[in-house]
């Protein structure tokens, strides 16, 4: 569904990503794990159009978008949650979630869709959205992605400043929503058993390269664990 081919990202003068390759198929969990600092957060800004690429290619569905803005890479089919989820905390939760539908046909449908997957926000729909847990947060950004219809939805750091018991709760909801929604998920982590529940393929990103790659069921988690207490 997404595929990233020999791509260059850079700040300034500072190149960042230095030829990354790796491809997120349809109804699979592709997780790039890392240190601070190491260009995951880069990564997925590029891969949702915020940051430009110097070079490489990003193509969705066979469709090169590497030159499309984000807001036509959303309408495209790539939906984003950013780090820190980036809600609006004087809106109510349905109010969040409705500025995700910019380019959704049915929104009820969609609605009634999230409202399914994260039965809590409609308990809370006409609740501030900065009155809401860290967990609940996390969920309304993810709802407020999953509006839009999205092919391939990306996912940067999703556990960040959320509790051990609601982590395991976010694994089993992505988990659920890769199957129901036949969605390729790109996530960026640093909790390694949170990846290794929901990733089909695994990565290890140091200094802007992948260094390792593990896929489900023979993940080497000592091995992963040394490179990202280094």
């Amino acid at each position: 569904m997404l595929k990233v081919d020999n791509l260059h990202v850079s700040y300034g003068q500072s190149e960042i990503i230095h030829g990354i390759n790796f491809e997120a198929e349809q109804g699979k969990v592709v997780a790039i794990m890392g240190r601070n600092g190491m260009g995951k957060t880069t990564l997925m800004k590029s891969l949702i159009g915020i940051n430009k690429a110097n070079s490489g290619t990003i193509t969705l569905n066979n469709t090169d978008i590497t030159q499309y803005s984000s807001h036509k890479r959303v309408k495209s089919g790539v939906a984003y949650v950013p780090q820190g989820r980036q809600i609006f905390s004087t809106l109510s939760v349905e109010e969040n979630i409705f500025t995700g539908m910019e380019y959704t046909e049915d929104k009820e449908t969609q609605l009634n869709s999230v409202y399914s997957i994260f039965p809590v926000l409609q308990e809370m729909r006409k609740r501030k959205g900065g009155n809401l847990s860290g967990g609940q947060q996390q969920q309304l950004a993810i709802a407020r992605a999953l509006v839009s219809e999205p092919k391939v939805l990306i996912l940067d750091e999703p556990t960040e400043g959320i509790q051990p018991s609601i982590i395991k709760d976010m694994a089993h909801i992505l988990n659920d929503i890769k199957v129901m929604k036949n969605l390729a998920i790109i996530v960026t982590e640093q909790v390694l058993s949170f990846t290794v529940n929901i990733a089909d393929e695994m990565y290890v990103l140091e200094s802007g390269r992948f260094i390792h790659k593990d896929y489900k069921g023979s993940i080497n988690e000592d091995k992963i664990t040394s490179y990202l207490s280094v």
